[in-house]
């Protein structure tokens, strides 16, 4: 009976090492959050702080190539980043666009331009591409101004900055970066600690 046992186990790990792992995605997926660092700030060093976002996306690089206006077009909705649709948690009410944005979670998309990116949060989640973007789905849509950089980002970057109203969220690749303003609802200071 033992050897029976040991024979199946045996058979079992000879083939779990047999199993092919899929290669290394070219566009890792990545996450920001506000307070930036809010695992190791928080979590690991003690120090207070509410997590109030965080953003879940894929990093496609560069490679030389022109991004806006070729790689992704203008006027066509755009999944921020590589793979699934970038998504965003609040984990408290914000404020978007003039708009409240309820705690959850959503997908963001963009419509971009040479002078704008139409920023989009979205309901739907778990969604690869843009694919089946759904406009109807929109919890808000607002514009922000397309910043030229001097210095190219060789990978697609989103970051959370402290603001005094709460945080901007800044994506940037390439010689172009924008950044969206989000209030939260309540009096939270930039840090993510309670006044």
């Amino acid at each position: 009976m033992l050897f029976i046992g040991i024979a199946g186990l045996t058979s079992l790990t000879s083939d779990a090492q047999d199993k092919k792992m899929p290669p290394l995605d070219a566009s890792p997926m990545d996450m920001a959050y506000f307070p930036v660092m809010y695992p190791y700030v928080v979590k690991v060093k003690g120090e207070p702080g509410a997590l109030v976002a965080r953003v879940i996306y894929s990093r496609p690089q560069k490679k030389g190539r022109k991004i806006f206006g070729e790689l992704e077009s203008y006027g066509e909705i755009y999944r921020l980043g590589a793979n699934e649709a970038t998504e965003i948690e609040f984990f408290r009410n914000v404020t978007i666009g003039g708009k409240t944005v309820p705690k959850g979670r959503y997908t963001m998309y963009a419509i971009l331009s040479e002078d704008k990116w139409t920023l989009i949060v979205n309901r739907e989640t778990d969604i690869w591409g843009a694919f089946k973007y759904d406009q109807k789905k929109d919890v808000v849509r607002t514009d922000v101004p397309v910043n030229k950089l001097t210095t190219p980002v060789e990978p697609f970057t989103i970051v959370f900055e402290k603001a005094d109203y709460g945080a901007n969220l800044v994506v940037a690749w390439d010689t172009t970066s924008v950044s969206l303003p989000i209030k939260w609802s309540d009096k939270v200071a930039a840090t993510g600690k309670k006044k």
